[in-house]
């Protein structure tokens, strides 16, 4: 979970400005387009327990965007390519150049008659300024607020926030991942600390898969406007619930790419994302590279862990290396010492801030969102992936990967770990109590 730590209700803008890049490398990156090139067992294995949730729709291309300088162009461009409709979902909206330069395009989009819908977290983007919401929707923006926060409650529905990170352009493009609407290198609190840009990804779709993820959305903001509706509109709002016959024509196919549509809600979907994460370390061969800024998992992401190490598999574990959290940080240390002694390989993020949630297996599966393995993201907050399944998006996806290992982290070594002070081991383990009693008192028990 990533959130400004600024002074609520603050107007300016105090984290300074830096730059949207359009590098050639973000031009350039590759598309994915080819069908899956692994072998037909193995690709049969990883897709037959696929289409029981979160089901796979073929004929999409998918490309791999490598943090804010493949994203925003690509984003900013889309909406201004839009025709009739902008959808965006986001936890942070952040009043930095990027923030601004979205919203400059949101604002174009609707001044061509293009309906565009925004909704951010009231929690992550608590802090948005009301000139940058007035802004917006003086533009044409219609803008809501998920579960808006009025006042400390204690109640289990002000943790359940909307973390994913959704746009959807025409119903012919979308984009999901870890991905907010703020700079890479705008770092909050820590502005000055000379650190790197963020480490993020996210996906660009188009083909079939985009129907899903707009559907998705649409019923997201359907939601909202029944909880806002009062006395006579409620019944309008019922009615207008979004079907698939509402929506334009399907979205032809693009390319050649397996990929499906991963979602966490409170609903029918609370467990979809961990169970994919979990049947794909089942299937699991010889290689698996998960990166997670937030990593506490439950019993059983432990135990798949563990036991792909029990059949040979190499498990690679990339991790935040800074301090964000501390009460987080020192609860993931305390499942150190299980993972490694198991032979699992962890490094951690030394550049600037690891946000990335995505993961690799093999070369049949990768996986790029906006779920972390903690409880905030397996248990309460509405989340968002896409699973794919293509050899060489998973290539990819693994190369950038094993460049961060080599190049931008730090290994934890098992004697090393092994030699923490009396001290240090303590607070690991009442870090981590303290957070199995946050998840008893949130009241979603079970897995932890």
């Amino acid at each position: 979970m990533c959130r400004l730590r600024l002074a609520r209700g603050k107007l300016s803008d105090n984290h300074g400005m830096s730059r949207i890049s359009h590098s050639a490398q973000a031009e350039g990156a590759p598309v994915h387009d080819t069908a899956t090139s692994g072998e037909p067992t193995y690709r049969h294995h990883m897709l037959r327990w696929a289409w029981r949730r979160g089901k796979p729709t073929t004929g999409n291309t998918v490309r791999l965007l490598h943090g804010g300088q493949d994203f925003f162009p690509a984003l900013i461009a889309a909406i201004d390519q839009a025709a009739f409709q902008v959808i965006l979902e986001t936890y942070i909206y952040a009043d930095d150049e990027v923030g601004r330069a979205v919203a400059d395009a949101l604002i174009r989009a609707a001044a061509r008659g293009v309906a565009v819908r925004v909704t951010v977290d009231g929690f992550g983007a608590g802090d948005m300024p009301a000139e940058l919401a007035e802004r917006l929707r003086a533009g044409g923006v219609r803008l809501r607020v998920y579960r808006a926060l009025r006042g400390f409650r204690l109640a289990r529905r002000h943790l359940r926030r909307l973390h994913r990170k959704v746009a959807v352009i025409d119903r012919h493009v979308a984009f999901v991942g870890g991905i907010n609407i703020i700079d890479d290198h705008n770092h909050g609190p820590f502005e000055g600390a000379n650190l790197g840009p963020r480490y993020d990804f996210a996906v660009q779709v188009s083909g079939p898969l985009v129907d899903r993820i707009a559907l998705s959305s649409e019923r997201l903001w359907w939601r909202l406007s029944l909880r806002e509706a009062r006395g006579s509109e409620r019944a309008a709002a019922v009615a207008d619930y979004p079907l698939v016959t509402d929506l334009p024509p399907r979205p032809e196919a693009t390319g050649g790419i397996r990929a499906a549509l991963l979602l966490r809600d409170n609903l029918r979907n609370r467990r979809t994302i961990e169970r994919e994460y979990l049947r794909a370390l089942g299937a699991a061969r010889h290689d698996v590279i998960l990166a997670n800024a937030y990593f506490l998992p439950g019993h059983k992401m432990r135990r798949a862990l563990l036991a792909c190490r029990e059949r040979g598999v190499r498990v690679r574990l990339l991790l935040q290396g800074m301090v964000e959290y501390r009460l987080q940080h020192y609860a993931t240390h305390a499942l150190y010492a299980s993972l490694l002694e198991a032979g699992v390989e962890i490094y951690e993020y030394a550049e600037s801030f690891l946000h990335a949630k995505v993961g690799v297996v093999d070369e049949a599966w990768a996986t790029v969102g906006s779920s972390n393995m903690d409880p905030f993201s397996l248990l309460l907050a509405r989340e968002a992936n896409v699973a794919v399944y293509d050899a060489p998006f998973a290539a990819e996806l693994r190369e950038a990967l094993e460049r961060a290992i080599a190049h931008r982290s730090v290994r934890v070594l098992p004697d090393v770990h092994a030699r923490r002070s009396p001290l240090h081991r303590l607070a690991n383990w009442a870090a981590y109590m303290l957070l199995r009693l946050g998840v008893i008192i949130a009241g979603v028990t079970g897995r932890y």
